[in-house]
């Protein structure tokens, strides 16, 4: 058997074995795809719900209205309740057998006809960072290859067996993609959103201005280049409030790493979890170090 009659095959294999754990998600102008993880449970992005209730289309034709159990805006995660009807879970690929560069892998959506669109490309990358809807960096995403149409987030990335290796979400470039490993975490992660738990992540409270801003506006007032993150706004009862900082501040450190641009200091907020963190400022042109209570008041921004 020839390359291309193998390369059939095996596109022939995976759309046969995978496509019924794949559904449509959303409304006529929303349209994405999801992935049926386990009975009556349907993960997809969060991009791709709106509101309360989800409708979901399977493979079958078969159009039922589901609830929106849990969303991870930052995250681009959510899981869907609905009566998957009989319908099989997809299953997972074996952690030991994670893809490499090179790796050949398949793309699997839903398709607005109905069905399934079944693709075929290489990992390209692993490792890679995407922003999700809440604007904060993903880290740790695999790159591939295997072309997606629009209405493709939340498909399933597979391997020759069918089995899910990632969840895609994102086009980076001219044929590169963006997908969320199908491991443990992932997998700790669905079952926090189907029992409704947000993720709790440590929020400053502050709005904060581009670098190039920064140091815009230090030089527009005689003040010398400094690398950090501008606050341009600190909500009421915030964390930050409480901690003393102010609008115009520059953040030039947190928990001792430097703190660059707005991606590293939203690193440093999640490797620090709940409790207290000193943050470096410069105000004007004075040096100061504040203690923040990641833990007090303040809607979540």
């Amino acid at each position: 058997m020839g390359a291309l009659e193998e390369l059939s095959t095996a596109v022939a294999k995976v759309a046969k074995s995978a496509s019924p754990a794949i559904v449509g998600v959303g409304g006529r102008w929303h349209r994405g795809s999801g992935v049926i993880v386990a009975e009556n449970r349907v993960l997809t992005n969060a991009h791709n719900t709106h509101g309360d209730e989800a409708g979901v289309v399977f493979a079958d034709g078969r159009k039922a209205l589901g609830k929106v159990l849990g969303v991870d805006v930052d995250g681009d995660l959510a899981v869907i309740e609905v009566d998957t009807a009989g319908a099989k879970a997809i299953p997972w690929a074996d952690a030991k057998a994670a893809p490499v560069v090179g790796s050949v892998v398949f793309a699997v959506a839903s398709a607005p006809s109905g069905g399934a669109r079944v693709t075929v490309g290489t990992v390209s990358g692993l490792e890679r960072s995407f922003r999700g809807p809440g604007g904060r960096a993903i880290g740790g995403s695999l790159e591939h290859t295997a072309p997606l149409a629009p209405g493709s987030s939340g498909s399933a990335v597979v391997d020759a067996t069918g089995n899910l290796v990632a969840l895609n979400t994102q086009r980076v470039g001219d044929g590169f993609y963006l997908a969320i490993p199908a491991d443990e975490s992932l997998r700790a992660r669905i079952e926090a959103l189907a029992r409704g738990e947000s993720p709790a992540r440590p929020k400053l409270g502050i709005a904060v201005a581009p670098s190039n801003v920064a140091r815009h506006m230090r030089r527009a007032v005689g003040l010398p280049d400094r690398s950090g993150v501008l606050v341009r706004g600190v909500e009421e009862g915030s964390p930050a409030d409480e901690a003393g900082i102010r609008d115009g501040d520059l953040i030039v450190s947190a928990g001792g790493a430097p703190v660059e641009d707005p991606d590293q200091l939203h690193e440093a907020l999640v490797k620090a979890g709940p409790g207290k963190l000193d943050f470096g400022l410069v105000r004007g042109a004075e040096d100061l170090t504040v203690k923040v209570d990641l833990g007090v008041g303040g809607k979540p921004n």
